[in-house]
């Protein structure tokens, strides 16, 4: 099982960095409107956030199953 936490770990945080990567590839598009900023970073934190959280369920259904 230790694999398969690293692996899925992984993953997600390949994840976030693809939001962070595609995010500033569209700054400067986003930058000329105010709200377009806004959305940009709302869905990036978003997106970064639902990762978040699948992750730290994941560990604790491991750990669960662990017990």
């Amino acid at each position: 099982m230790r694999a398969a936490n690293t692996i899925k770990t992984t993953g997600y945080l390949i994840s976030t960095l693809s939001v962070v990567l595609l995010g500033a590839v569209s700054w400067k598009a986003a930058s000329e409107e105010p709200v377009l900023i806004a959305c940009l970073i709302g869905g990036m934190l978003a997106s970064a956030a639902g990762m978040l959280l699948r992750w730290i369920s994941y560990q604790l259904q491991e750990r669960g199953e662990n017990k």
